[in-house]
């Protein structure tokens, strides 16, 4: 009688080498790359053809400028993939440095020729064809140089002088210029994900509370400026001024509403014919809602909340401290972006001027984000190394 064979696996299941690392995280954060880049350009190519019409530039000029940003920012996505994250840790300050020294330049008197002022604000560098916005590169400088610092001062955060207070002082180097383009909603995006890194690193959650008192009269002083004490007004009564700080919010909530279930179709939405400002970047999310109605928003959501859930996943089994709060830091970078574009869209909060991290128009933060997941790639790849207890130093 023959013997039967046991084929059954005599150890736990693994996927396949990918590549970009061993198991499933790294392939799955470049797959949902993928499939919001994707859904971005298509989006992108419906909402912006109009506006290059309008410009005498050909339909495709924003798609075909936001691919060659792709293009670039998944090269760079393998190269930060391939490297090992603790290398970013020993840039920390030289990043931080080259992002102050670009946004000084920026705000600086007699460089307008190449920080230019565009609709009312100076944020970019622009020489010939490229441009660089420099918050974009401050915002993981603060990351990585917040997760560095946030591993050695493990024993000092219960002091609010010796633990928070110096991260406070680098973080306002940062924030004060960008605020000064002016672009307050970056800067505050820029400390709430600073604070959210050093939070996990072990502040004191009074410390956050008190700072936070002593900081709201200079946050209402900045908020009582006409423009956007306009906007404010508008969120809380868009009534208020329909034509006005109220138009853009009222024809996002239509454009939602004309979208129905499945949506009018793509290249069927109407908003974008001029009715909806911006619709290509501040307030792209409107316009899948108008194009691919409920359907469209819900796997947007999802393919979002993906990715962040994924992020954490790599927090969470990093192999050091560092890793750990670099991966919240840029998860967290991605989740407030997406979220907030996506609350303005819906009337949720106050108009912000955020775009949808990989789907907005924009290069320079498109090449940050790719950058960004590729970090965490190579914190993933790092975490399926045999390693001991995580080093908390």
């Amino acid at each position: 009688m023959a013997r039967s064979v046991d084929v059954s696996p005599s150890g736990p299941l693994a996927l396949p080498t990918t590549g970009i690392g061993s198991g499933w995280e790294p392939a799955a954060i470049m797959t949902l790359t993928l499939l919001l880049l994707s859904l971005g350009l298509v989006t992108l190519y419906s909402a912006s053809a109009f506006l290059a019409q309008g410009q005498a530039l050909p339909d495709y000029y924003y798609v075909l400028r936001q691919a060659t940003g792709a293009v670039a920012g998944l090269a760079i996505l393998g190269v930060c993939a391939w490297i090992p994250h603790d290398l970013w840790r020993r840039l920390a300050l030289p990043m931080v440095i080259v992002a102050w020294l670009l946004l000084m330049f920026v705000i600086m008197p007699g460089t307008e020729d190449i920080a230019p002022l565009t609709k009312g604000a100076r944020r970019w560098i622009r020489v010939g064809a490229l441009s660089l916005q420099p918050s974009e590169l401050a915002k993981v400088a603060v990351v990585v140089w917040t997760a560095a610092r946030a591993v050695r001062k493990q024993d000092e955060f219960s002091s609010l002088s010796r633990g928070l207070l110096p991260f406070l002082l680098v973080w306002a180097a940062l924030m004060i210029p960008i605020a000064l383009e002016p672009d307050l909603s970056t800067a505050l995006l820029l400390g709430m994900i600073g604070c959210l890194v050093v939070y996990v690193a072990g502040a004191r959650l009074t410390h956050f509370l008190f700072l936070g008192l002593l900081a709201a009269p200079i946050l209402y002083n900045q908020l009582d400026v006409a423009f956007r004490a306009r906007r404010l007004i508008a969120y809380l009564d868009p009534s208020a001024d329909p034509a006005g700080a109220g138009f853009q919010v009222q024809q996002s909530l239509l454009a939602f509403g004309s979208g129905g279930v499945a949506g009018v179709g793509f290249g069927q939405g109407r908003q974008k014919f001029g009715f909806l400002p911006e619709a290509h970047n501040d307030f792209i999310f409107a316009m899948i809602g108008e194009e691919w109605g409920l359907i469209g928003v819900t796997a947007t959501v999802l393919l979002f909340m993906l990715l962040i859930l994924i992020g954490f996943r790599v927090a969470s089994r990093a192999p050091d401290l560092f890793g750990e709060l670099l991966a919240v830091g840029l998860t967290s970078m991605i989740a407030l972006q997406a979220l907030l574009h996506m609350a303005v869209g819906l009337r949720l909060v106050p108009a912000t001027g955020l775009v949808l991290p990989l789907i907005s128009y924009g290069r320079s933060h498109l090449v940050v984000t790719l950058a960004s997941l590729g970090i965490l790639m190579s914190i993933s790849r790092a975490s399926e190394r045999p390693v001991g207890r995580r080093a908390r130093a």
